[in-house]
């Protein structure tokens, strides 16, 4: 029940991997972190200055598109790339992350969830059926099936009702792409929160199925990242070698270069734009707080050897008092910082798990985070 694969593994070392993923849009190389548009805008930041950064990927949310401009108005405006000028390869959620995230505003059957819209009150009915229609107006390069995430901790039993409902959604997600053209892609999600046999039951299960790539769905939802690392650990091995892993959700830096470590391809997160937003950067030197008084009458640039210019161009100072100020401004560059940082990040590991020195620069990077950041002037 496979189907065709639009992912070619180029390089491994030790389980970290080195791939290319074609899509209708353009090709992702792969390790790749997909900065998050949710509502087809970066936070912050214009798609040119996404693209200038290396992002091959976005994500864009299935349910707020839904909601709000409507997934028929932007299939009519030509779709999802073309009305948001990014033009690449994009994926979007099921609506599945809104089922937890949004749990006072939902309830969950076996046929769908029903959601009280968050802006007008208004009942919607998101079934793995409209959930896949919606993608599919939108023109999504890679949807992923609905599923149920449930926040950690949890009971088992609530955790495994959902695992188990989320494989029925997944058969359902399946049939209702068929009709999709050629070359765009569904990916499976596995569940099963932080219990071992269920995260493998869910994974046999999709396999199954088959499905173009596979998530890793339900983590970096409250859980240590101990606990997140280790159900990696026990869910990656288990799904196919020439298909995507794709970690949904995931997240600081950290822990991107230990999921990589433990063979996953794909990533994404809200916290490079978000903690922009909040004065925060995201530098080899570990993470750097812009409001701090220490920065207020430093003239050097946040990372001299930083390629973007934004982290090279402007002193700390001037960010410190973007920051302090409250100027809109401050926001952008930080989230530009942030964003290019994470794509240098991806290059720098795409590069050495192709040389066999990934070893090297996993120690070498988390050498540069323990060090911390420069002292003040």
């Amino acid at each position: 029940m496979n189907l065709p694969n639009h992912f070619e593994l180029l390089a491994t070392d030790g389980a970290a991997r080195t791939g290319r993923l074609t899509t209708p849009h353009g090709l992702v190389r792969t390790p790749a972190f997909m900065p998050v548009g949710t509502a087809g805008a970066m936070k912050g930041m214009h798609w040119r200055e996404v693209r200038d950064a290396g992002a091959d990927i976005v994500l864009g949310n299935t349910y707020h598109l839904m909601l709000r401009p409507g997934a028929e108005r932007i299939a009519g405006l030509g779709g999802l790339q073309r009305f948001t000028g990014w033009g690449g390869p994009m994926l979007t959620d099921s609506g599945g992350f809104q089922v937890m995230s949004l749990s006072e505003l939902r309830k969950v059957t076996e046929k769908a969830v029903t959601f009280r819209s968050h802006i007008d009150g208004t009942k919607v009915e998101l079934s793995p059926e409209r959930s896949i229609e919606v993608q599919r107006l939108l023109g999504s390069d890679i949807a992923m099936q609905m599923d149920e995430c449930v926040r950690l901790p949890a009971e088992r039993a609530d955790i495994e009702r959902a695992m188990q409902l989320s494989l029925r959604w997944a058969e359902r997600s399946k049939r209702a792409f068929e009709a999709a053209p050629d070359g765009y892609m569904l990916f499976g999600i596995v569940q099963g929160g932080d219990v071992p046999d269920l995260r493998h039951a869910s994974a046999r299960g999709l396999t199954g199925i088959g499905f173009h790539g596979y998530a890793i769905g339900g983590l970096a939802v409250g859980e240590p990242q101990a606990v997140m690392l280790a159900m990696i650990e026990e869910t990656a091995p288990a799904l196919p070698v020439d298909r995507p892993r794709y970690l949904m959700g995931v997240g600081t830096p950290e822990d991107i270069l230990e999921a990589v470590a433990r063979g996953v391809d794909m990533f994404d997160c809200v916290m490079p734009t978000r903690n922009g937003r909040h004065g925060m950067a995201f530098t080899r030197f570990g993470q750097i707080n812009l409001r701090n008084a220490r920065h207020v009458d430093d003239p050097r640039p946040l990372d001299e050897e930083s390629p973007w210019p934004a982290a090279n161009g402007y002193s700390r100072a001037y960010l410190h008092h973007l920051v302090r100020s409250g100027e809109t401004l401050g926001a952008m560059l930080l989230s530009e910082i942030n964003v290019a940082y994470y794509q240098q990040l991806m290059q720098g590991i795409r590069d050495a798990v192709a040389n066999g020195t990934f070893e090297d620069f996993r120690t070498k990077t988390r050498a540069g985070w323990a060090r911390g950041d420069i002292a003040p002037r």
